[in-house]
Formats: C-alpha cells, sequence, structure tokens
C-alpha cells in the first residue's frame, strides 16, 4: 500500500490489502473496495475524476490545459492522455500517489489506433486482411508495447460504420458493413484487454464513436447526422454492440447529434441503449472537447451542457473542463444529483482497480520489458505479414507478380518517401524507421542497381492543399520544378526499364480526422504522369496508397495492375516487396464499395429495392438510375483479386425447407485453378424476401478465409441457424418499440468471391 497512503494514511485500513487485485476477477470484492474509497472522497474529489486533461504532447484539437501537476495535486484529475516518455509518466503519476490527499492513481492514455511503435496498416486496411485472429493479433502486440510504455487505456477501436468515402476517418474503421464490422470489434478489444485486464500487458479499450459518427452528411467531419431508428439498429449499431459484448472497458461519445441531440448528452443512447439494453458495465468517456462543443450545437452554455452530459450517462469529461468548474454549482440548483456523481466517479474508479493501478501505479512503466518488446523484430515481422495480408489486388493484366531481376523503374511522389508509410493516427510511430517503398524493393532485388527511382510528379497541383496533407511531421517533399521536367524524367527512366512500378495515391494525412474530401479522384498531376508512363510501351502496375476507396476510373485503362497497398505500416517496403515479387500471394478484399464517380456516393451492396427497380445494368426511363453511368459500382464490396485462379462449384444446401429449430448446412467446393497456392475469402449472403419491414437486397452473413494449394479443391462449409436471419423491426407499425426477431418465408442464400459474384440458391424457412 505505499503507493496509496500519500498523507492519508487511513486509507489501508478501509480498503484492506490490494495485494492480488491483478488476480482478482470478483466484482464484489472491487465494488466493495471502490465504495469504501468513495465513503471518504469530497464532491470534489469525485469530480475530479471525472477530469480527463491533455498533457499537450499532442495537440488533436484547439484546447490546451496549463497547470496539471497541480490539478493533479488536488485531486482534480483523474487521468491522462497525450502524454510521451516513461520519465514523464512516472512523474505525473508520483504526484497522484504520494502528494495528493488520497493517493488515487491516474489512468493513462493514448490514441493506439493500429499499433504503438510498431505500427500496423490503417484500420481500413487491416480489414481488408478479413483475418480476425491477425487482426486480434495486431491489437495484442499495440497492447503489450504501449502497456509496457506507461500507457493503460487506448481509444481504440473505431467501429464506425461510413459508406461515404469523403469522410476522412473511414480510413480508422472497418468499413461499411455491420456484420464485418462487429466481427473485427470483438478481436480488436480481445486482442487489447486479453482474459485478464489487471495483466501488466493489456489496455483497457474504448468502443467509439457511440454512435453513427460515420453517417455525416456530405462526408464532412462534425457534421449533422440525421437517421431513422430502424437504420440506426440494423446497419449502424452493430458493431459497438459487439464491442459491448467483447467486453469492452469504456465507450466513447460522437461529436455528432442523434435524433436532433448530441450524442455527449444524449440519454437515450448512453443510458437506455448502451446501458440498460446492452448492459454496458464500464465508462463513457465525451470525445476531445466534446462537452463544451455542445455549446455550438445550442445546447446552452457550460455549466448547461456539462450537467445534461452527466445525466446522459457520459461520465468522463475529455478536455473541456466543464464537469471539473460547474458541476459543484450544478449540485447546489438541483440540475445534477450528487448521487450522479458519486456513480461517474465508481464507474471510473472501478476500471482502475480492474487494472491493477491500486495494487501498483507504476505497473505500466517498464522499461526492461519496453527496451526487449517494443519495435522488436518478432514485432515487426508480424506488422509486415499483416500488411501483405491487407492488400487488394484490383487489376491484373499479366504484370504481377514481377520477376526480382527484373529493371523496375520505380516512379511517384510517395514511391521513396518513409514518413508517409505508416498512415493517419500513427502518433507513437518512429516515422524515421519505416521502411520505404524504394528501400523494400531494392532489399529484395536480385540486383538492387535495377531498382531506379524518379518523383514523377507533387502529389497535388495547389501547393497550399499539400502543406494541408503534409501535416504531424509526414512531409510531402515538394518539388518545384515544373510538371514536364517532372514527368520528362521519369518518362526517361521508364524507357530503360522492363516495368514500371507506378506509386499513386493520397499522402497518409489525406483522410483521417479533419480530412473530408469533396474530390476523391486521383488528381490530374498524376493521371498526367501515368498516361505518359503508358505511352512508353512498358508494363505499368500502380500501386495505389490510400486511406480510403478512391474514384479511379481516370486510371484503370493506363494500368496493366493496380494494388492497392492501403497505408500499410512500419513495414510498408518489406510488406510490398513481398507481393509484387510475388512471396506473398495477395488475398485482401475490399470492405468499402468503390464508386465510379462522386456522384454516386453513397453507394453499398447491401443497398434496398425500389418500386421501381432497374432491370439490367445500363439506363431505363422511369426506373432508379442515372442518365450518365450505370449503378454499378467500380469494385463491390468484398472484392479482391489473386495470382491464383479460384473456381466455385455448385452450393449444396442440407434442406431447401427448414423449420425454427433446423440448421441450414452450406457447402460449397473451391478450386484453385492455378499453379499457386493461395488464400480464397468465400462470403456468404443473405435476402430476406419478404418483410414487414423492407429488407436489404443482401446481407453478409459469414466468411472463411482458406488457404487452397495449387490444383485442390476444398469445400467450404456454413452453418446457418434463425439467428442469422433476425433484423430489428417494430414490434407493430402502430408504435415505435424495436424488437429483434425472424419472419418466416423465403430466403436467397448467396456464397460468392465477392458481393456481385454470387452462387444463389433459395429456400423457405417457416415457424
Amino acid at each position: 500500500m505505499k503507493y496509496l497512503l500519500a498523507s492519508f494514511l487511513s486509507l489501508s485500513l478501509i480498503l484492506g490489502s490490494c495485494t492480488n487485485v491483478q488476480q482478482d476477477e470478483n466484482t464484489s470484492n472491487i465494488n466493495q473496495k471502490v465504495d469504501s474509497l468513495l465513503a471518504i472522497m469530497t464532491l470534489e474529489e469525485k469530480i475530479g475524476q471525472l477530469n480527463l486533461p491533455s498533457a499537450g504532447d499532442v495537440s488533436t484539437g484547439i484546447s490546451t490545459n496549463k497547470g496539471i501537476a497541480k490539478q493533479i495535486k488536488e485531486g482534480k484529475v483523474g487521468g491522462l492522455f497525450n502524454i510521451n516518455g516513461l520519465d514523464k509518466i512516472r512523474a505525473v503519476q508520483k504526484v497522484a500517489v504520494e502528494e495528493s490527499r488520497l493517493g488515487i492513481p491516474l489512468i493513462i492514455a493514448k490514441d493506439v489506433i493500429h499499433g504503438y511503435k510498431t505500427t500496423f496498416p490503417i484500420p481500413i486496411g487491416l480489414s481488408a486482411s478479413w483475418d480476425m485472429e491477425l487482426i486480434e493479433k495486431s491489437a495484442r502486440i499495440a497492447a503489450e508495447e504501449a502497456s509496457a510504455d506507461g500507457i493503460a487505456w487506448t481509444f481504440s477501436p473505431m467501429t464506425d460504420i461510413s459508406r461515404d468515402p469523403r469522410w476522412g476517418r473511414v480510413s480508422e474503421g472497418s468499413g461499411e458493413d455491420p456484420y464485418l464490422g462487429g466481427q473485427i470489434a470483438a478481436a480488436m478489444v480481445k486482442g487489447y484487454q486479453g482474459n485478464d485486464l489487471s495483466a501488466a500487458n493489456t489496455l483497457l479499450a474504448c468502443v467509439k464513436h457511440f454512435a453513427l459518427y460515420g453517417a455525416s452528411e456530405a462526408g464532412r467531419d462534425y457534421n449533422t447526422v440525421d437517421m431513422g431508428r430502424l437504420r440506426m439498429y440494423n446497419d449502424y449499431f452493430l458493431p459497438y454492440k459487439a464491442a459491448v459484448g467483447a467486453g469492452v472497458g469504456t465507450a466513447m461519445a460522437s461529436f455528432n447529434e442523434v435524433d436532433g441531440v448530441p450524442a455527449t448528452g444524449n440519454k437515450w443512447l448512453m443510458t437506455d441503449v448502451l446501458r440498460e439494453a446492452w448492459g454496458f458495465d464500464g465508462f463513457v468517456v465525451s470525445d476531445y472537447t466534446g462537452v463544451s462543443e455542445m455549446i455550438a450545437h445550442g445546447m446552452g452554455d457550460l455549466q448547461q451542457v456539462s450537467a445534461l452530459a452527466i445525466n446522459a450517462g457520459v461520465e468522463m469529461d475529455m478536455v473541456s473542463e466543464g464537469f471539473l468548474s460547474t458541476l459543484e454549482k450544478s449540485v447546489e440548483e438541483g440540475e445534477v444529483s450528487e448521487a450522479t456523481i458519486t456513480n461517474a466517479a465508481r464507474l471510473i474508479l472501478k476500471a482502475k482497480f480492474r487494472l491493477g493501478l491500486f495494487d501498483d501505479p507504476y505497473r505500466y512503466m517498464d522499461e526492461e520489458r519496453a527496451s526487449k518488446e517494443i519495435f522488436s523484430a518478432e514485432n515487426r515481422a508480424v506488422a509486415r505479414k499483416v500488411a501483405s495480408e491487407s492488400m487488394v489486388l484490383l487489376k491484373n493484366d499479366d504484370a504481377l507478380p514481377i520477376q526480382k531481376d527484373a529493371k523496375i523503374a520505380l516512379i511517384g511522389p510517395l514511391a521513396d518517401n518513409k514518413e508517409n508509410m505508416v498512415g493517419t493516427w500513427s502518433v507513437s510511430s518512429d516515422i524515421s524507421k519505416s521502411i520505404s517503398i524504394y528501400d523494400g524493393i531494392k532489399q529484395f532485388s536480385t540486383n538492387p542497381e535495377n531498382v531506379k527511382y524518379a518523383k514523377g510528379s507533387n502529389l497535388v497541383a495547389d501547393p497550399e492543399l499539400e502543406k494541408r496533407i503534409g501535416m504531424f511531421g509526414k512531409n510531402t517533399y515538394r518539388d518545384d520544378r515544373p510538371e514536364s521536367v517532372l514527368i520528362a524524367e521519369a518518362v526517361e527512366l521508364a524507357k530503360n526499364a522492363d516495368v514500371v512500378v507506378a506509386v499513386l495515391g493520397e499522402a497518409s494525412e489525406s483522410s483521417g480526422e479533419s480530412s473530408s474530401l469533396t474530390d476523391i479522384s486521383i488528381p490530374d498531376i498524376q493521371v498526367n504522369l501515368l498516361k505518359a508512363l503508358k505511352a512508353t510501351g512498358k508494363k505499368v502496375v500502380v500501386v495505389l496508397l490510400s486511406g480510403r476507396p478512391l474514384v479511379l476510373n481516370e486510371i484503370l485503362d493506363d494500368s496493366d495492375a493496380i494494388l492497392n497497398a492501403w497505408f500499410p505500416g512500419s513495414e510498408a517496403g518489406l510488406a510490398l516487396a513481398d507481393v509484387l515479387f510475388g512471396d506473398v500471394n495477395p488475398s485482401g478484399k475490399l470492405t468499402m464499395t468503390y464508386p465510379q464517380n462522386v456522384g454516386q456516393i453513397p453507394i453499398y451492396y447491401s443497398h434496398k429495392n425500389t418500386g421501381r427497380p432497374l432491370e439490367g445494368e445500363w439506363f431505363q426511363k422511369f426506373k432508379t438510375n442515372y442518365l450518365d453511368v450505370s449503378n454499378e459500382p467500380e469494385f463491390p464490396f468484398g472484392y479482391g483479386l489473386s495470382y491464383s485462379q479460384f473456381e466455385y462449384g455448385e452450393m449444396k444446401l442440407s434442406s431447401s425447407d427448414l423449420k425454427a429449430d433446423d440448421k441450414l448446412k452450406i457447402t460449397i467446393p473451391v478450386k484453385n485453378s492455378s499453379e499457386k497456392d493461395g488464400k480464397e475469402v468465400v462470403q456468404l449472403y443473405i435476402r430476406d424476401k419478404v418483410g414487414t419491414t423492407t429488407r436489404p437486397m443482401k446481407e453478409l452473413k459469414s466468411f472463411e478465409k482458406v488457404l487452397i494449394n495449387a490444383g485442390e479443391t476444398k469445400n467450404v462449409e456454413f452453418e446457418i441457424t434463425t439467428e442469422d436471419l433476425k433484423f430489428y423491426t417494430y414490434d407493430n407499425l402502430t408504435d415505435q418499440n424495436i424488437i429483434h426477431t425472424w419472419e418466416a418465408g423465403e430466403f436467397e442464400i448467396m456464397v460468392g468471391t465477392n458481393s456481385s459474384d454470387l452462387k444463389s440458391e433459395t429456400i423457405n424457412w417457416t415457424k
């Protein structure tokens, strides 16, 4: 108990021995200790536990905080984030446990989004692997590294469903599908938290942003969301709920409004849904200044919005300090009860006990473990594997793989740029240690002198725009020579090469928070470069770097292959070399639909039918379609090619007529008809053909990623029950009571390689 007492020695008598808290999974025991501590806390100290300021090492918004050490000593801080370095973390924790009255430890947080020092692909890239084991492993490694470096809490996973690639934060999520998003959310929570939160190598996870943030109007960050309840439940809530089901310890409120009330102050969302309906028992934290931002929403002054937030069920105030500065007054005026504040403090203290911080507040500061585990060779090897598994081959006209002895002209604005390889929200990465594409390809070429580089173009024509996408140390190294000179230099290099590898797309900070775009096409200066390279007559392989789906119609005809590499992480160059040279057979699949042009947005596979559905693929008057393009996407959800060729046989069903308790078994043979072993993501979709409310044309319900050796046929099996048929609907059409149920009738069962290329059978399922 030496860390706890400070000047308040009698606390040990109240709390009793905490020496085995890290092994104590007895919730009632923790609750008893929390209650004992709350009994001796003043109202001011309870409110202090609800305050989460930024230490200021990293700026993620418009507010900064001064005098944090003084606040900690006065018991006015419950946790800190954006603090870097074991010495700094140890120093602030020492103030909390040795200089404050009660010695309550701080919880130290950080945005560990897709890895800590070892950086994995951005989350949308991770999702494209469709490999839950690897995704969980990436979170486990992130937890092991960050927890050795003083971090106990991460603001991840982000589980916002989005169908609008103009929104920059699609890079942080898992795409458009609720089922896949739910699987990934659960895997990430398990990876971060493990089986025992009190273990010193785990992180408290935080599901965000609750809720609906990915549906911001016009794809503009922080914008309004307007959505009916059925769409919330059927299309957007599932990944958040899956994280809760996996035991996530915290949740973060979103910036947007829900049903006209900002999520940060929305009691229906935070209490009725999250706690009462889903059984969430952790605490809720606002997003950065989310409490004070409700003033701009028009919800009142700082005192009013702070009361609104805590009464709604938000327990911790990030940065705004509205709780700290107004809640005592609100208690005096009867706007907030002390019991509400006590309960909020209880949930935060409970999390600290679960993390083992009362046993040893310095447990997450292990210099020896940090020196051995952070950015270790073993972790980097996993990051390299995950990166190669996440890449999606969009096109290949006999251009890939490349021979290792080939003369390669490596061209593009980010082809020799290590800083941008880690992608957005990589605040802990040491970008100087990232491996550029140029270095990776040279390392695995049998003759490194065969690999020549030229920039070819800048990322964008507008220098001011390039400054905005070169933030946070992600320098784009703009070249001020004329465009014609850059292209001519690249063309000259290409003429003497066997193959051209053109690295095109976005900078890492072109996507992410506050990085929305109205134009998601490849910039003209990059298109001009590609056309000039193609005119040389050489094979042109495009490596696409992006944090979102892009409009690719301008580059499709001028490329022989397109490999979407996302932002692969710290091992980018090596992982790309693995795929380009064929040591790794690409197996990634898209988790967002790629539009033909921006006018199709939002475009997603699980759309509903209309009363005037289009018959066929092209224009029909008075049907739901466009005059200028078809309704079809450029690349559908679930799409991805391989160096292997897979052939799907006929689907076999255990029955075409089922009753309520029956299980439907589905078997489909998949043959690798090539001479190269490969992995295929076999996807199963269902359509409920008639419902009391309209149902989507198809919904992903299961998938299997299988390794199929050259010439081998594997029978891939799925099992479906009525649980998979359930959806949210109104109890009856005259009220708004939402129920989760299934309805008897005809169902279309579809299996295939992507959401557009499917085998189909119809069954009848009765109650």
